[in-house]
């Protein structure tokens, strides 16, 4: 079963003729993804100074804490790392989107090789699968 699955997106890939973009289309697209890591990354940064920030508070304003302050702690610091790894995702996936545009695949469903919608690529410039493809991928 997973060769069909090959076969056919490979075949796929070799009929969807891949349209060249202008260079002033790539490097809009460029400045654009540049521009969003630029700001995730502030926002990655500023996230860590603020978890910093409030580590030191609550070492500092901890005694007398019982089991519940705690783990209310606890679980605050465990939401404001789990934020700025969300962050730090999106930075490495627009940093992903930047590579494939320099090797010309982006744009490009990485799955069946067809170009990926404008609409898509608008809403979500990260995108790395077509629509259909990933329909499929989040019904499994």
């Amino acid at each position: 079963m997973a060769k069909a699955t090959e076969t056919r997106s490979a075949s796929a890939a070799k009929a969807a003729p891949r349209k060249a973009r202008s260079s002033a289309e790539t490097e809009k697209i460029r400045v654009a993804l540049e521009e969003r890591r630029g700001e995730l990354q502030a926002e990655y940064d500023q996230s860590l100074t603020e978890i910093t920030e409030l580590q030191r508070e609550r070492l500092a304003d901890s005694a007398g804490d019982d089991q519940a302050d705690t783990g209310t702690k606890t679980f605050e610091r465990e939401q404001e790392i789990t934020l700025a790894n969300n962050l730090l995702e999106r930075v490495t996936q627009v940093e992903r989107a930047i590579e494939r545009l320099g090797e010309g695949h982006y744009g490009w469903c990485e799955r069946c090789g067809n170009a990926i919608p404008v609409e898509r690529l608008a809403a979500f410039p990260v995108a790395t699968l077509c629509v259909s493809c990933k329909q499929l991928e989040e019904r499994r």
